[in-house]
């Protein structure tokens, strides 16, 4: 009977989006904000609250993030993301002042306090790799000038959070340096580690992965990436920044078999990733945080759009590239979650969970529009700008009038 009802819970959620994902395409519109009010409506609180499948739908969620982010890093070889992390740090600097400094600024403003401040200023730092992925990928914009621009900096991010994560977890857990420093070290350790073998014997792994038989290069690659993932969050690192290092291993003919077996699958468990952030939203817990959840995502908005602008602009990319990097930014997701809900856990603050539940819901939803619309958007708004400078510099003054009046008006 669990069996069953599992089955047909789960057969539910896959047609569901489905649907969704056919309505989306015929407007021309990316479905993630579709399938996040999918989960909504199959979460607690919904309309149709799952049971049965709830535990499977977790595990999906997780192999989504990874294939997203191992899919993303096939795009690009371990020479250009060393190079580019070398000329992006600054543009890394800029991202965590930006958009760090506002969520501890509200934290504080609210009185939550300096640990408080310190994770809220984490939930409204890191962007959405997972989501980013996804919408680059829909909008076809993955060989864009700008793409490896917002990618250095989704990198650095999710690197930052080795440092980050165990940090926070020593601070909400109390324990002493010693303890706290250790756990970054290893964190650090096994990231560098990872880092160093993708770039340095990424050939000698494309030819112990490669295999002309796809049914092998499919198994080979989906376990090695599950693997590195699972051993690199166990070690406090993401799992995420794991998946994209193996990605900038592969390269060549691998990169390009597996990118065309991977592509459904990643759809596929991406989708159930976008529903399983839905499941865990409360509808009834975000009215109350509504209202500063929607400030502080319209101000950390803005800076993450100046944020992509700046570092594209660095990097020589054309004005509408600027707006592209800067909206495709805009959007937060699953380490946001990690983070606030490390602090759920720890009972700091009971209403830190539903406003960055809401917030994070918020800018999910905002960013894929960011994305499509900043740069078409800012482009209108600057030709207006540019007609009505030429509008008033064409209409004559009062001097100017009297200058060009014929000499037989001036004079009578």
């Amino acid at each position: 009977m669990h069996s069953a009802v599992f089955l047909i819970e789960f057969g539910a959620i896959i047609l569901a989006l489905g649907l969704l994902g056919r309505l989306a395409g015929r407007m021309r519109f990316s479905p993630i904000p579709l399938y996040l009010l999918a989960g909504l409506a199959f979460g607690e609180g919904g309309l149709l609250p799952l049971g049965a499948s709830e535990e499977f739908v977790a595990i999906g969620a997780e192999i989504g993030v990874i294939l997203l982010l191992l899919m993303l890093g096939l795009e690009y070889t371990a020479s250009d993301l060393v190079s580019n992390l070398k000329t992006q740090y600054p543009a890394g600097l800029v991202d965590m002042t930006c958009n760090a400094l506002p969520g501890a600024a509200a934290a504080l403003l609210m009185g939550w306090g300096p640990v408080a401040a310190v994770v809220l200023a984490g939930v409204t730092w890191i962007s959405s790799s997972g989501v980013i992925a996804k919408v680059l990928g829909d909008l076809g914009r993955l060989g864009n000038r700008e793409t490896p621009v917002i990618l250095s900096i989704l990198v650095l991010e999710d690197l930052a959070m080795a440092v980050y994560l165990p940090i926070i977890t020593a601070l909400l857990a109390g324990v002493g340096w010693a303890a706290g420093g250790l756990t970054l070290a290893i964190a650090l350790g096994a990231a560098g580690l990872v880092l160093f073998v993708a770039v340095r014997y990424g050939r000698h792994i494309s030819r112990f992965v490669s295999n002309d038989d796809p049914e092998k290069l499919l198994l080979v690659v989906l376990g090695l990436t599950i693997l590195v993932a699972g051993i690199a969050q166990q070690l406090q690192v993401s799992a995420a920044v794991g998946a994209f290092l193996v990605g900038i291993a592969l390269s060549g003919e691998v990169a390009e078999g597996t990118h065309t077996l991977l592509s459904p699958l990643r759809d596929l468990f991406a989708a159930v990733f976008f529903v399983f952030f839905g499941l865990h939203t409360d509808p009834a817990s975000i009215p109350p945080v509504l209202l500063p959840a929607l400030l502080l995502a319209v101000v950390t908005a803005c800076t993450k759009i100046f944020t992509g602008w700046w570092a594209a602009r660095r990097a020589g990319v054309s004005v509408k590239g600027r707006w592209r990097a800067g909206g495709a930014l805009v959007a937060r997701g699953e380490f946001s979650i990690v983070i606030a809900g490390l602090a759920v856990t720890s009972g700091i603050e009971p209403r830190l969970g539903p406003l960055a539940t809401a917030y994070v819901l918020i800018l999910v939803i905002v960013g894929p529009l960011t994305a499509r619309y900043t740069e078409p958007l800012a482009q209108r708004l600057f030709a207006r700008r540019r007609q009505s400078a030429g509008a008033e510099a064409s209409v004559p003054g009062p001097r100017a009038a009297q200058d060009a009046a014929p000499v037989d008006e001036q004079i009578g």
